[in-house]
């Protein structure tokens, strides 16, 4: 466990320390942003439209899967979407593609999956500097005409014209609703933007209104089926196998929606855990007496070069309220040109 779970989940004596120093970094950020707006410090405007698609939580919050659905929705109406994301702290080079061939060297997780899921009709580009990732994309993809940043909502430098945030009010992602460092999230939910689009899940389980804030719409993470790593064609549902012998293997920031997931099916499973941007080895998805490894997605991919018949992996898909798809598109559209 995480020292921080110890405290972003709950209200401690340690809270009184906190508690103060999540003012000062609430302070901070509105100057940051306060001094962008007043064109103190000026921000970059790209030549084509920027979405920044966030969180306000350090979690993942279900941030990935409306990425992804956001991509499908945008090249089915006819859009050439690129995506920039700044990788791991390893990536300190220019700015690189993440391509679907990549051996997982500096660009993470998260970026390696989007590359292998959407990578031929949407480039990756991976950066610590967003913007200089941004304009590399773009003379490498001049087609391209709308630039995606997973994550960056406090990266005011990059002038963005439609903001989409992730709020899962999930025990996990949430926390007890404390800015860091008193709790998990980055950004107060009254400190979003009324032009912001807010996707809300698991809002059943609290009572804040969100509605107060902006226009927001449910999102539902669907994650009840798995494919064979091998032949993405074999798919079966979670619950069918309960039958088998069983060994899941997940890292760090894909375990707690991994685990409850294998929890409220009722399969019987070995777990395996491993720390968050793990290298995976083919040592660690062996094991010679069980009939199925189980893997989110993510990390399942990572295997892909030395995976074999036994490697399922579950993907965590977003199911978003229809009406968000007509917001996006009609925001888009109302964007002047450049």
């Amino acid at each position: 466990m995480k020292l921080s779970e110890l405290y972003w989940h709950r209200v401690t004596p340690l809270h009184v320390v906190l508690w103060p120093l999540s003012v000062l970094y609430r302070f901070f950020s509105l100057m940051k942003k306060l001094c962008y707006w007043l064109d103190i410090f000026p921000p970059v405007k790209l030549p084509v439209p920027v979405i920044v698609v966030d969180s306000v939580s350090i979690e993942d919050s279900g941030k990935t899967p409306l990425l992804l659905w956001l991509i499908d929705s945008l090249l089915v109406h006819g859009y050439h979407p690129g995506i920039i994301t700044r990788g791991t702290q390893g990536n300190s080079g220019p700015p690189v593609a993440v391509t679907s061939a990549d051996s997982l060297p500096h660009s993470g997780g998260k970026a390696f999956l989007l590359a292998q899921l959407c990578g031929t009709s949407c480039p990756v580009w991976v950066g610590n500097d967003r913007i200089a990732a941004a304009q590399a994309l773009l003379d490498a993809h001049p087609e391209c005409n709308v630039i995606i940043s997973n994550d960056g909502l406090q990266y005011y430098r990059l002038e963005r014209d439609i903001e989409v945030i992730a709020v899962d009010f999930d025990e996990h992602s949430f926390g007890n609703g404390l800015l860091l460092p008193a709790g998990p999230l980055r950004i107060a939910l009254k400190d979003v933007g009324k032009s912001s689009i807010i996707v809300t899940s698991n809002s059943q389980n609290h009572y804040v209104d969100t509605n107060s804030q902006s226009k927001n719409y449910n999102m539902k993470l669907v994650n009840e089926t798995a494919y064979q790593v091998l032949d993405p064609h074999k798919q079966k549902m979670i619950t069918d196998f309960r039958n088998e012998s069983i060994q899941a293997v997940t890292d760090a920031d894909n375990a707690h929606w991994f685990f409850e997931l294998l929890q409220k099916t009722d399969i019987k499973v070995e777990l395996h855990a491993y720390a968050e941007n793990h290298r995976f080895t083919p040592q660690e998805i062996h094991f010679a007496d069980h009939d199925i490894v189980l893997m989110p997605e993510e990390n399942a991919l990572q295997c892909k070069d030395f995976a074999h018949d036994k490697l399922w992996a579950v993907p965590n898909k977003a199911w978003v309220n229809s009406e968000l798809q007509s917001a996006l598109l009609r925001k888009l559209r109302d964007i002047p040109a450049a």
